[in-house]
């Protein structure tokens, strides 16, 4: 059954493939593929609860998700308890999303839930993080939010700029080109100007007068494409 949100207006859910998430958070794509579906030779079940079930498509909500698991997996924490957390928090909070959710309102109670988990999984790590060093969990949380707006009303990811500092024209919106990377003001995709400057031999004035937008524009879209090629 596909979630409230998607429910409300699919087209402005986002869609991408496993490779396309793989690409945008520099995951190797077996990993990201047991997140999503489990694994092969293990009982348990994929970490997050997808929007579009029954297919390989991912929202933008799961791909807020996929950061939060990423940015804690890098920590040590173990894939049964932040399989855990993400369950009681789903139905705590009644939230099919709870790794999408605003740092400002939910750390407390995400720090909670994962304390809780770790001291039944006997996850030391984690517990450690959550009870003891709340400098470590504050600094990755702060990490997971950053470059990332929330829906003041929902608390839910709203949008995500990949790279703020680099590139601070380039966002990921779900309700802009499917959530596809693109040029803020203008909404075209970055994918759409790398292409075309390709087939213009390289040309980035070529490219800024087909699409009617700044130098400066083009040359960032077509930068960000190729630093984040795969």
């Amino acid at each position: 059954m596909e979630h409230r949100q998607i429910e409300a207006d699919p087209l402005l859910a986002g869609f991408y493939s496993p490779a396309e998430v793989s690409r945008l958070l520099q995951v190797a794509s077996p990993k990201l593929r047991g997140w999503l579906n489990g694994w092969s030779n293990s009982a348990s079940g994929p970490i997050i609860e997808r929007d579009f079930q029954g297919t390989r498509t991912i929202s933008f909500l799961d791909l807020m998700e996929l950061r939060f698991v990423e940015a804690f997996r890098n920590q040590g924490v173990s894939m049964p308890t932040l399989r855990a957390a993400a369950t009681r928090a789903r139905k705590e909070w009644d939230q099919p999303h709870p790794f999408a959710l605003s740092r400002a309102r939910y750390l407390t109670d995400r720090r909670s839930v994962f304390a809780q988990v770790a001291e039944q999984e006997g996850d030391k790590v984690t517990w450690d993080m959550a009870t003891g060093q709340h400098e470590m969990w504050d600094v990755i949380e702060a990490t997971i939010a950053k470059g990332v707006e929330f829906d003041p009303q929902s608390d839910l990811a709203l949008r995500w700029y990949p790279r703020p500092l680099e590139f601070p024209m380039i966002s990921i919106d779900p309700a802009v080109a499917f959530g596809k990377p693109a040029l803020i003001k203008e909404g075209i995709p970055t994918a759409a100007i790398r292409r075309m400057w390709k087939a213009e031999g390289g040309s980035i004035s070529r490219v800024a007068e087909a699409f009617r937008i700044d130098l400066d524009a083009a040359q960032a879209a077509v930068e960000y494409e190729i630093q984040t090629a795969n």
